[in-house]
C-alpha cells in the first residue's frame, strides 16, 4: 500500500489514519520563524462525517486507503433499506438509512449514484450533481406573485426546495443536488 509523506498532502486527498479513510478538507502549510515546518490539516471522515483537525510533521506519514468507486442503480427504499444494483455485475446490496445519510432525499428509483467502498463496505453515497425531478407538491401560483419570489416545493423524491412562482406540481426541474437549489425548468 501507498504511503504520503508531509510534503505531498493537499486539499481532497484521501488518506487513511488507524485504519479509518479521510479526506483532507482544508490544508495549511505552516512555517514557523523557529523549528521545523509542518502541515495543519483539517480531516473529514468517511465513516461518520466527522472533521477533526491533524497536524502533520517532516516525517510523518500516512496510508492511501483502499477506496473503491462503483456506480450503482438507486432500485428501492424496502423500509428497512435502501437497495442499490451494481450496473456492471448486476449484484445488489442494501443500505441502511442512517449509511446512506442525507443522500437519500435526492434519490429516485432508477437513479445511478456513485457508491465509495473501502476494504468492500460501502461508505458514501453520492447522489449525480445535477438532477431532474418532478414537482409533487407546492402552492398555487397568485396573480402578482412573479416579483423574483419563492415558493417551497416538494420534489417526487421528497426533498423540499425553494422555487419561482411560475413553475406548478407537475412540471420537471433541474436542481443542485449539493446546494439542494433550483437551478431551471426542464422544456
Amino acid at each position: 500500500m501507498a504511503s504520503y509523506s508531509m510534503s505531498e498532502l493537499k486539499k481532497g486527498l484521501k488518506i487513511e489514519l488507524d485504519g479509518k479513510p479521510y479526506k483532507i478538507t482544508e490544508y495549511q502549510h505552516v512555517k514557523p520563524g523557529k523549528g521545523a515546518a509542518f502541515v495543519r490539516c483539517k480531516i473529514k471522515s468517511y465513516l461518520n462525517g466527522k472533521v477533526v483537525e491533524k497536524t502533520f510533521h517532516a516525517g510523518d506519514k500516512c496510508e492511501q486507503p483502499n477506496l473503491e468507486q462503483k456506480t450503482m442503480q438507486f432500485l428501492y427504499d424496502d423500509g428497512d433499506m435502501l437497495q442499490f444494483m451494481d450496473t456492471v455485475t448486476y449484484d445488489q446490496i442494501g443500505l441502511t438509512h442512517d449509511a446512506v445519510g442525507d443522500t437519500q432525499k435526492w434519490l429516485v428509483d432508477g437513479m445511478n449514484v456513485e457508491i465509495l467502498f473501502h476494504n468492500g463496505n460501502a461508505i458514501d453515497v453520492e447522489a449525480p450533481a445535477t438532477a431532474e425531478y418532478e414537482i409533487a407538491e407546492t402552492g398555487p401560483n397568485f396573480k402578482g406573485d412573479s416579483q423574483g419570489g419563492k415558493k417551497p416545493a416538494t420534489l417526487n423524491s421528497g426533498a423540499v426546495i425553494q422555487i419561482p412562482y411560475h413553475v406548478l406540481e407537475g412540471d420537471v426541474v433541474k436542481v443542485d443536488t449539493a446546494k439542494g437549489e433550483y437551478l431551471e425548468k426542464v422544456k
